[in-house]
C-alpha cells in the first residue's frame, strides 16, 4: 500500500504548548497528570470533537477495528484509563503489561526524554496494579474499539517458571479481551528476552497455545493472541523464532518493543542509561525487522508494526512493509492526538 502525501509530524498549536508545560515536569509525573486529565469528561469531548476523523474500517484477525491505528502497551499499564485514551480515536487499545501479582518496577528515575531526537528511554521494568485490579478496570470500560491486553511475568518468576506466569494471565483476561499480548521482549525485567529463543520459547508457545485452546472452547469464543519481540533480534534470530509462530499456530506478531541500542543517540546525554529506546530514532531498525518477520512469515500470522511513528507517512511505511495493524506511542507523547488523525488518514486506502 502506497502512503499519502504526509511526510512530516503534524504541527498541532495547542498540543505544542501544553506540552511545553508538561516537558517542564519530571517525565513520569507529567505522564500521570496528562493521563488524569484525560480522564475528565469534558475534556474527552473535546478531543474527540478536534480530532475527529473519517471511519476506516478493516478487518484482522477475525475482529473488526474502526481504523488500522492503535495505542502500544505501556502508557495504560493498568487499565485505568481506556474510555479516557479511546476519545483519541484509536481504533484499538492495548493495555499493558500486567503481571500476575502488582510489583513497582525498576527504582526512579526510570524516564527519559531525549527531546531534540523525539526519542524516550525507558526502564520502568513492568510496574504495575496485578492483573485482578487490571480486570476490575476492563470490566467497566465503555471504549466500544477493539481491546487488547498486554501480559508478562513477574521479575521473581524465574525464567523456568515463566510460562505459569504468562497462562494465569491469559486465563485471568481471556474473556474481557478482544486480543491478548505475550510481551517477551522488554529490556527491563532480566533475562526476559531470553524466551524468545529456543527450547523456552516452544515450551512457552505451546503452554499458551493450549490454554487458548481450552478457554476458547470453555467460553466458546476465541481470542487471538500476539507475541510482542524486540527489534533487536538477527535474521537468525528471527529464523527460529518465526519458525516457532508458525509451527504453533499464534495469531498474531508485533514487531517490535524498545530497543537496546543506542547508536542513533550515542552523543546524547542520557545515552548511558540502561532501558528501553523509543521514538523516532527507532523508525529505520523497527522497519527493518518488520519486513524481515513479513518475509519469514507471510500470511501466516497478523503483523502489527510499531516503532517510530511520528507521521502518517511513517504508518503507511509499516503497512506497506507487511503490518496490517500499526500502534503508536512515544510520537504520541511528541506529536499529540493529531498523530492518531494524521495516521488514520494516511492508511485509509
Amino acid at each position: 500500500m502506497e502512503s499519502k502525501s504526509f511526510s512530516q509530524p503534524p504541527n498541532d498549536l495547542l498540543y505544542s504548548l501544553g506540552r511545553a508545560i508538561l516537558f517542564e515536569m519530571d517525565p513520569e509525573k507529567a505522564h500521570d497528570l496528562t493521563l488524569q486529565m484525560l480522564s475528565k469528561p469534558a475534556v474527552q469531548a473535546r478531543l474527540a470533537a478536534r480530532y475527529a476523523a473519517a471511519a476506516a474500517p478493516t478487518e484482522v484477525l477475525g475482529l473488526n477495528f474502526r481504523n488500522r491505528i492503535g495505542l502500544a502497551a505501556g502508557l495504560d499499564k493498568n487499565g485505568d484509563y481506556i474510555d479516557a485514551l479511546g476519545a483519541l480515536g484509536f481504533g484499538h487499545i492495548e493495555v499493558g503489561t500486567v503481571t500476575p501479582r502488582p510489583q513497582p518496577g525498576n527504582d526512579q528515575p526510570r524516564l527519559f526524554r531525549l527531546t531534540q531526537h523525539r526519542a524516550l528511554i525507558n526502564r520502568f521494568g513492568f510496574n504495575n496494579k496485578g492483573v485482578d485490579h487490571l480486570v476490575r478496570k476492563v470490566r467497566l470500560r465503555r471504549y466500544p474499539g477493539i481491546l487488547g491486553i498486554n501480559i508478562g511475568k513477574n521479575a521473581v518468576t524465574s525464567l523456568q517458571e515463566a510460562h505459569n506466569d504468562y497462562t494465569y494471565c491469559l486465563e485471568r483476561v481471556y474473556r474481557y479481551a478482544d486480543y491478548v499480548t505475550v510481551n517477551i521482549s522488554s529490556p527491563n525485567t532480566s533475562g526476559l528476552r531470553d524466551l524468545q529463543h529456543g527450547e523456552r520459547l516452544d515450551h512457552l508457545l505451546e503452554s499458551l497455545k493450549s490454554t487458548q485452546s481450552r478457554l476458547a472452547t470453555e467460553y466458546e469464543r476465541y481470542v487471538p493472541v500476539a507475541v510482542k519481540i524486540a527489534p533487536d533480534m538477527s535474521d537468525e534470530e528471527l529464523d527460529g523464532f518465526c519458525n516457532a509462530v508458525i509451527a504453533n499456530e499464534i495469531d498474531a506478531v508485533i514487531t517490535g518493543n524498545t530497543t537496546s541500542g543506542r547508536d542513533t543517540v550515542r552523543h546524547h546525554l542520557y545515552a548511558r542509561e540502561a532501558g528501553g529506546l523509543s521514538g523516532a530514532p527507532l523508525k529505520p531498525l523497527a522497519d527493518d525487522r518488520l519486513q524481515a518477520v513479513s518475509e519469514r512469515i507471510g500470511s501466516k500470522a497478523a503483523l502489527i508494526g510499531v516503532g517510530g511513528v511520528s507521521c502518517g507517512q511513517d504508518a503507511g511505511r509499516k503497512l506497506a512493509l507487511g503490518a496490517s495493524l500499526v500502534q503508536l506511542y512515544t510520537g504520541l507523547i511528541y506529536q499529540g492526538p493529531a498523530l492518531v488523525r494524521d495516521c488514520i488518514e494516511c492508511t485509509n486506502p
